[in-house]
């Protein structure tokens, strides 16, 4: 039954849903958002940085995987030590049973020890839903010059497992390593997989 549920979940967040899509090669959509802190951030005020966003959801067993494992956490503090901005963003209802007020989302940050450069609440879901995000995690990596260079999945493996996390490829991490390299991205879009954002 367990591992029905978490099925069902990965097919309601990679199905057809009415939201905008913000495409890999495409301009990245302007937005602004407030983190645990209270702090406003812009994306446009990290112009001239590669900015990662993660969609995120604490209750998601997706998300939990990588979390758990230690995965999430190792890439936001491999590439924030280079520079990168990685925004974390939480688009759930308060009215989900998964939502985490900022007090409460300062907690799973700490318990988990989350390296992002800020974790902000998209309460009302609009950004999101421009963004066209679909799953926890749905991933975007954007250029300096503000344009989306990769947009998807987190790697290739779309399970809940964490065993699974062993050989997996890294669409993140390999966008940001060849970009970063001056390289072309190899691989620009995917398929998100996870548990649907629960606007």
């Amino acid at each position: 039954m367990k591992h029905f549920a978490f099925t069902l979940v990965f097919a309601l967040a990679t199905a057809g849903m009415a939201l905008a899509n913000v495409v890999s090669g495409g301009p990245a959509s302007e937005f602004m958002l407030k983190d645990t802190n209270g702090k406003t951030h812009r994306l446009s005020d990290f112009k001239g940085r590669f900015v990662v966003l993660e969609w995120f959801n604490q209750g998601c067993p997706f998300v939990q995987k990588h979390y758990e494992s230690g995965n999430m956490q190792g890439l936001q503090r491999k590439y924030t030590d280079k520079g990168v901005v990685w925004l974390a963003i939480s688009s759930t209802n308060p009215k989900s049973s998964d939502y985490r007020d900022a007090k409460a989302a300062q907690g799973v940050m700490k318990d988990w020890s989350m390296s992002p450069t800020a974790l902000m609440l998209d309460e009302d879901g609009s950004v999101g839903r421009a963004w066209g995000a679909r799953a926890t995690p749905h991933m975007f990596v954007v250029s300096p010059e503000g344009k989306v260079i990769y947009a998807g999945a987190i790697d290739d493996k779309a399970t809940w497992r964490k065993e699974d996390l062993r050989g997996a490829r890294n669409y993140v991490a390999a966008a940001l390593d060849e970009a970063m390299s001056g390289k072309p991205v190899a691989t620009a879009s995917t398929t998100a997989y996870g548990c649907s954002v629960k606007y």
